[in-house]
């Protein structure tokens, strides 16, 4: 009885603290499209995706990985787009939350004010992750800190020294097709691990 009051108290802040971010319009001003937080996220959340911020076909739909990255990783993991969207089972937590616009190079950085603002009050609400998937540099210097390796190569390179509990990735961006053909070991490797890993998850 404690148990099940316990998870719906934590249920109810967790859903509080979504609608929270849902409603944050704290970097609007600086955001060419507006403020449209993505977020995914369920106190029995097994999987855990920290990506780096939403790009603007995802800023249109309010869909998080709805676009070509999005099929790719989910390739990549093997799930289902049932699977993928279900909160229960997968909660997207991106670097930042709102479509940051785009630069000479492709999409902006992840707003900054982002990750301090939501990350600790959202993870500590994420008792029942099992593994998390760190997506491309902004993530893994977030959260992997000084177990990051020289480039993110090396660091997805160094992924057994990450695993059971997290797992870094690069970005499934169509725009590293280049590198996934510069590092087959990529596939060859990883990619299994990690599907049989969420297969086990989900």
């Amino acid at each position: 009885m404690f148990k099940l009051l316990f998870q719906t108290m934590a249920m109810t802040n967790l859903n509080v603290l979504l609608d929270e971010i849902h409603n944050c319009r704290h970097c609007e001003p600086d955001l060419p499209n507006g403020a449209r937080p993505i977020v995914a996220a369920h106190a029995d959340s097994r999987i855990l995706i920290i990506g780096q911020a939403p790009g603007i076909r995802v800023h249109n739909s309010g869909v998080p990985w709805n676009d070509p990255s999005g099929e790719r990783l989910r390739e990549w993991m093997a799930i289902s787009p049932t699977n993928f969207y279900d909160a229960e089972k997968v909660a997207i937590v991106p670097m930042g939350f709102c479509y940051p616009g785009t630069g000479k190079n492709g999409d902006l950085p992840p707003r900054k004010e982002c990750a301090p603002l939501w990350h600790e009050p959202l993870l500590n609400n994420l008792k029942a992750i099992k593994l998390t998937l760190v997506i491309g540099q902004y993530a893994q210097s977030a959260y992997l800190k000084d177990r990051k390796k020289g480039s993110l190569t090396k660091t997805v390179e160094a992924w057994r020294q990450f695993a059971p509990r997290s797992l870094p990735l690069p970005h499934p961006s169509p725009r590293n097709n280049r590198w996934l053909k510069n590092n087959p070991w990529f596939l060859d490797e990883v990619v299994p691990y990690l599907q049989q890993r969420v297969k086990k998850l989900v």
